[in-house]
């Protein structure tokens, strides 16, 4: 059995937190389909390779450097957003809040007046995540909101009703936005592009859209690759200042609600972490034989070393698990201790103790087990006869 360090017991806790932060983020968009897919081929090519099946294993493993690169490609914005909301690192530790949307009421109050109306809108509540990467050909404004500068944007035949108006900061920032369609399969029929915009937009970020519907006279909210449907302006605004408060990461939230929130999913992360973990620790490690140059200190003073025959020993290094560095790649001295040594031929032992190596990694055998040094007295400087 492998060794249990405290080091381990933080390395599969940092794995967890990371790897929950990520399926919190994209619980519900298609990059983590795409992941989970991986994922099966990967435990699929894992039991193939220990069963021996050679020809089912090697396709899986050349599949799966295919499916690596089609991943980087089609989710790279995904992947994008990802860096990016990891750059913000106080957010996973439950940062402060972004202050309430004042505009909240306000657009819940013009949504359902437009809705009465069959007048369509598209309307976005910018979040944590940019979206200028998602919305394309949108006009500057940059405005305060009002009912009559939101009711001209999305009138019938006027220039900017073709589109999304954006609010960010409270204000409208952006109108005639493009959005990304989803390409979702499984939405009703009855769901025209305005929907599907709002759905697109929702897949590759936290933002909130309200949509209003032209044909049915329907509000709903889109937000984590899903519609909530709304009956009224006061089940809006509450899930509007709901959301844009950010409730789960509020101060007041005591930190024990945050770690068992979600409980069964974190255990699940947690589980699985510390299952591969361990797998990879029960792996033989890497069995390397490096030459290691001597290193010396502790020389008295008055002394100078003037020949070390060897210069260095043959260290047989071998890794605890699978996890460990290769011991190619570290740079090893063995440093032996010269006080008290006398002048003239001195012949020094050599132990695994000389060599230092990092936690995982252990000294087999080392050869030559002794070394000889040559110590020379140097000799006193003359002082200048005075005159």
């Amino acid at each position: 059995m492998p060794q249990f360090r405290p080091q381990d017991f933080l390395d599969i806790l940092i794995m967890s937190i990371l790897i929950y932060q990520l399926y919190s983020w994209f619980r519900n968009s298609r990059a983590l389909q795409a992941l989970t897919g991986l994922m099966v081929i990967t435990a699929i090519y894992f039991v193939t390779r220990q069963a021996g099946l050679h020809m089912t294993s090697w396709i899986l493993q050349q599949l799966g450097t295919v499916l690596i690169v089609l991943i980087v490609v089609v989710f790279q914005n995904e992947i994008r957003q990802a860096l990016y909301r990891f750059s913000r690192v106080r957010e996973l530790a439950g940062g402060a809040d972004k202050p309430l949307c004042s505009s909240a009421s306000l657009i819940a109050q013009i949504a359902f007046e437009l809705a009465e109306e069959r007048c369509g809108a598209l309307i976005i509540f910018e979040r944590k995540d940019l979206l200028d990467e998602h919305i394309r050909n949108g006009i500057d404004i940059d405005s305060l909101v009002s009912p009559a500068l939101v009711r001209s944007i999305f009138m019938d035949k006027t220039p900017l009703h073709d589109g999304a108006m954006l609010i960010r900061n409270g204000r409208i920032a952006q109108a005639s936005c493009h959005l990304p369609l989803s390409d979702d399969h499984n939405l009703p029929q009855h769901l025209g592009t305005r929907h599907r915009a709002a759905l697109g937009l929702s897949e590759c970020s936290d933002a909130l859209v309200v949509v209003v519907s032209e044909e049915r006279g329907e509000v709903s909210l889109a937000v984590e690759n899903r519609f909530l449907p709304m009956e009224n302006a006061q089940q809006l605004k509450a899930h509007l200042e709901e959301l844009l408060t950010f409730s789960d990461l509020k101060n007041d939230n005591p930190l024990p609600g945050r770690i068992f929130r979600n409980l069964p999913v974190k255990a699940a992360i947690v589980i699985a972490v510390s299952v591969i973990w361990l797998l990879f620790s029960l792996r033989q490690g890497e069995v390397a034989i490096i030459p290691v140059p001597l290193t010396f200190h502790g020389l008295p003073e008055g002394m100078s070393l003037t020949r070390v025959s060897p210069d260095e020993v043959t260290v047989r290094l071998r890794s605890n698990s699978g996890l460990a560095p290769s011991p190619r790649q570290l740079d090893l001295t063995a440093d032996l201790d010269l006080a008290g040594i006398r002048e003239g031929n001195n012949t020094l032992a050599v132990s695994a103790a000389n060599v230092r190596v990092p936690s995982g990694m252990r000294v087999v055998s080392l050869e030559p087990t002794s070394v000889k040094v040559v110590i020379r007295a140097v000799p006193a400087a003359r002082k200048p006869q005075q005159r």
